[in-house]
């Protein structure tokens, strides 16, 4: 007889329906032969993501734009036509390109190999009635598997045996609190999260013991269906990406239109073909910035290396750029927004509530509140430290702790308070004890301190309540009366509603008590409410986020109260904004009208959501156009984060799957480094936008020159080779200088630029098309002084239009600074790395002079010192009059 497997819902079935399923006993469990068979027919338990790409496809990808293609087809126009120097020159740039690209995502997939970490898991199993230690992968469905504190979950399973079985499903569900597990039949559609009579595949046992039947292995785990969400996800194309082969289409244009006008002009004029052709491709290889690629590289190089340096991975370079494009934020919770540490948040006494935190290890009061009910307070501490099993030290300011993170958070309190408990254990030693159970909801100790007996108890406020007969009032008791209990209980229901897990406390002191019978009679001191606290920095980094026009979106599998509890102490949402879409209230992707597109993009909390969920609302923010940032570090985020335009994972907390599907991982964990890194990304792209525009403008100049000499002095005309020059060379270090400057540091005061604007808007375009007229004007200057008054020599007038032209585009990189700067001090002239590209250069431009053999390979020839001085006048054209013109424009606003 066959099992059905996969196995649809088995948190519907009852124990025994669930055994009968899979035709196993609990007790006995699988035969291995037939735990073989099972194996052989349904697969082992493991799933393999995609492997990493091959040495020689990252490398490929290097070569993978258009502005690349371009170049690549210029060369082989080029090696056709014999300039094997030109050819080889545009090869020589492409590779060094391809070779920086391909050597830094090698650093960052180095980096990713070290945070990963290579454990094998095992696990207890029940095989012919024995208990066996085995692989985890040789799990079949159907194994009954034994759990106890410590253990990784190997699979999905059904309990059918919880004792006290806590589970720590945080990085599945995005709840901060382990999960209490029963044996008990749920409804078909009870969420993930709310799922407590099952235990899943990558989570772990917090406390207890358990025994389970294994219901799903490998893809069909709740992990494994992630995984393959994962796997399908598609990346987008980046933003600068688009925006650079937009670029390109335009530069294309360009091209072809004064290509066309040049040829059409110079057949009417009778101009012989191969003298059309050579100032044809004069004009295509000027067209074309080729230090584009390589100074975009080096500059998103740059900001990855510095990323590096302020502990941000970044595995491929353009998420840099993307993630300065970003204009909304979506996180996760918890372990992102959050510590993922639970702590004692709220105290309530019978006369009185206190808010808590606890920062650098001491206990502090909210809003200068001090608690008057000291006497409650001590006692509370007292009964906190004896009815516990955890265990708590500090060494070296590193903190150890073992067993539930809610008994461990009571410990803490007390360490933080002035209190040791292990005084108050040693002074008070354990007699007996009443163990939690899911049924009473309660947990009891009690103790011998020379003839006195001390009874410490907690658990849910409900239940405690009627096992106490009086209430603790500062150092006096009272009775416990109908109206305290209904107090107490509303209270505590408060407490939850304001997403918080709320424990009672009570305790008995009295000489000769019963140790077989001692829960009764109990004096109630108080309430706790327990909390995974905010990160400190995260309500400052969202201020800061919020400044620069950028929507954070909290996005968790944790209970809506929580979630908006958290949100409301961050600052993500006011009193005038409490909304919260759970994930059992949102339709499916494909059915969703207007409507709710419109709630989820103004929405600012999601809560209960699933994985694919979660992928869903990333999809449609980037549908409305927006630029998308996700950041989390639970399995439950790895398709966002892949589907995301920039993944963000947390390297200290997150899991493997999240970082293996994230763009950028940070090594600190902190929310604050994203805004950061935000700011770095906006900086690097102004950088950006600053060379493009230089080199844009200085290509643009080229154009003009080659067609306004094809006309004037076609013997003259600038050579292909010559502008392959000026553009390597002596365009490239000045547009690098401007790509590695210090960027704005106010551009996080600003709304994010709108991420359909081109990276050239059509002002600056203008601005461009002004910048290459005046340069154009300079060596056309130039040109005619020379030959009026110089000079007839063609090659003397090409020399001086190529010394000009040089030079105008090294003076020109002063032209870049910010329109309300000054002349002589702005970002530019600040930029040392400007002035070193500008020495670099002029030398490299005299050296050709100098040089007998690179003067001649350029076409070029000696000149006098009178053209010398007549080409370096001309081009200081450009400089005077761009920045007159900027001094007037100044001086004008001023005075309106």
């Amino acid at each position: 007889m066959h099992i059905k497997y996969p196995f649809k819902n088995p948190h519907t079935l009852s124990v025994t329906e669930v055994l009968l399923a899979f035709e196993v006993d609990k007790h006995e469990g699988l035969t291995i032969s037939k735990s073989t068979h099972r194996n052989s027919q349904f697969g082992l338990n493991s799933f393999i993501l995609k492997p990493p790409k091959s040495l020689w496809l990252v490398l490929l990808k290097q070569f993978q734009s258009l502005i690349v293609y371009l170049l690549a087809f210029a060369a082989l126009v080029s090696l056709y036509f014999n300039d094997v120097i030109e050819a080889v020159a545009i090869a020589i740039v492409l590779l060094i390109n391809a070779l920086i690209g391909f050597f830094l995502e090698m650093q960052s997939r180095k980096s990713m190999n070290a945070l990963k970490k290579m454990d094998v898991i095992t696990c207890r199993v029940i095989r012919d009635g024995k208990l066996h230690e085995i692989n985890a992968e040789k799990i079949a469905p159907g194994d009954i598997v034994d759990l106890t504190s410590g253990d990784v979950i190997p699979a999905d399973g059904r309990l059918v045996e919880s004792n006290i079985l806590q589970c720590d499903e945080s990085s599945l569900t995005g709840e901060s609190i382990p999960t209490l597990k029963n044996i008990e039949t749920l409804p078909e559609k009870t969420t993930l999260g709310d799922q407590v009579n099952m235990v899943f595949k990558g989570a772990s046992v917090m406390s207890g013991h358990g025994t389970v039947v294994i219901t799903g292995i490998g893809k069909d785990t709740e992990l494994g269906k992630i995984t393959s969400l994962v796997e399908n996800a598609v990346s987008t194309e980046t933003p600068l990406d688009k925006k650079l082969v937009a670029l390109s289409k335009k530069l294309i244009w360009v091209t072809l239109f004064m290509t066309a006008i040049f040829a059409v002009t110079g057949f009417i004029q009778g101009k012989h073909w191969l003298l059309i052709l050579e100032t044809s491709i004069a004009l295509a290889v000027a067209a074309f910035p080729e230090g584009l690629p390589i100074v975009a590289t080096i500059a998103l190089s740059y900001g990855m290396l510095l990323m590096a340096k302020r502990g941000a991975i970044v595995k491929n370079l353009s998420a840099v750029e993307t993630l300065g494009s970003t204009n909304v934020i979506l996180t996760d919770k918890t372990g992102t927004l959050t510590e993922n540490v639970i702590q004692v948040d709220t105290f309530s006494f019978p006369d009185e509530t206190v808010r808590v935190s606890i920062e650098n290890q001491s206990l502090k009061f909210d809003d200068g509140d001090i608690i008057h009910s000291h006497h409650n307070f001590e006692l509370l501490k007292i009964v906190a430290a004896l009815c516990n099993n955890a265990s708590f030290s500090m060494a070296s300011k590193k903190e150890k702790a073992i067993g539930d993170p809610v008994e461990i958070s009571l410990l803490r309190l007390a360490n933080t308070s002035g209190l040791s408990y292990h005084d108050v254990q040693k002074k008070y030693k354990r007699v007996g004890e009443i163990p939690f159970d899911a049924v009473s909801k309660m947990m009891a100790t009690i103790h011998k301190n020379d003839k006195v007996s001390f009874i410490a108890a907690k658990g849910a406020a409900e239940h405690l309540l009627e096992k106490c007969s009086h209430i603790q009032y500062g150092d006096h008791q009272q009775k416990l009366t109908a109206t305290d209990k209904k107090k107490i209980l509303e209270t505590s229901d408060n407490m939850s509603q304001n997403g918080l897990k709320v424990l009672a406390f009570a305790y008995q002191e009295a000489p000769g008590l019963n140790e077989n019978d001692f829960l009764k009679e109990l004096v109630y001191i108080g309430l706790i409410g327990f909390l995974d606290p905010p990160r400190l920095d995260i309500k400052k980094a969202i201020t800061t986020c919020r400044n620069a026009g950028i929507k954070v979106v909290m996005i968790t599998g944790d209970h809506p109260h929580t979630a908006l509890n958290i949100a409301e102490k961050v600052g993500l949402v006011d009193d005038m904004d409490q909304e919260v879409i759970s994930g059992k209230d949102l339709p499916d992707i494909k059915s969703l009208t207007k409507v709710w597109k419109n709630k989820i993009l103004a929405t600012s909390v999601f809560a209960r959501t699933t994985p694919k969920q979660k992928l869903d609302i990333a999809e449609i923010f980037q549908q409305a156009g927006n630029i998308v940032a996700m950041t989390g570090d639970g399995v439950n985020d790895a398709p966002a984060l892949k589907k995301a335009d920039v993944g963000i994972a947390m390297g200290k907390r997150g899991t493997q799957v999240a970082k293996e599907s994230a763009n950028i991982v940070l090594k600190n964990d902190s929310f604050s480094s994203i805004a950061e890194a935000v700011g770095h990304g906006r900086e690097i792209f102004n950088n950006i936008k600053k060379f493009v525009i230089y080199l844009v403008s200085c290509n643009l100049s080229e154009i003009f020159i080659v067609t306004a000499l094809g006309f004037y002095a076609p013997a003259s005309t600038m050579l292909p080779l010559q502008i392959l020059f000026l553009n390597i060379v002596t365009d490239v270090f000045p547009a690098l200088a401007l790509g590695l400057g210090k960027g704005d540091k106010t551009v996080m005061t600003r709304p994010p630029r709108s991420p359909k604007e081109d990276i050239i808007t059509h002002q600056e375009w203008i601005r461009i098309g002004w910048y290459a007229f005046i340069i154009t004007i300079s060596v056309v200057l130039a040109v005619v002084c020379c030959k009026l008054f110089l000079s007839p020599d063609h090659k003397i007038i090409n020399s001086v239009a190529f010394v000009t032209l040089a030079f105008a585009q090294l003076f020109h990189v002063f032209n870049m600074s910010s329109p309300k700067s000054k002349l002589f001090s702005n970002e530019v002239t600040r930029n040392h790395f400007v002035w070193y590209a500008l020495i670099l250069c002029t030398a490299l431009i005299l050296l050709v002079f100098m040089v007998p053999y690179m003067r001649l390979a350029l076409g070029l020839t000696i000149m006098t010192s009178d053209v010398w001085m007549v080409a370096i006048a001309a081009s200081l054209i450009p400089l005077v009059v761009i920045q007159m013109y900027k001094f007037f424009s100044n001086f004008v606003s001023k005075i309106k």
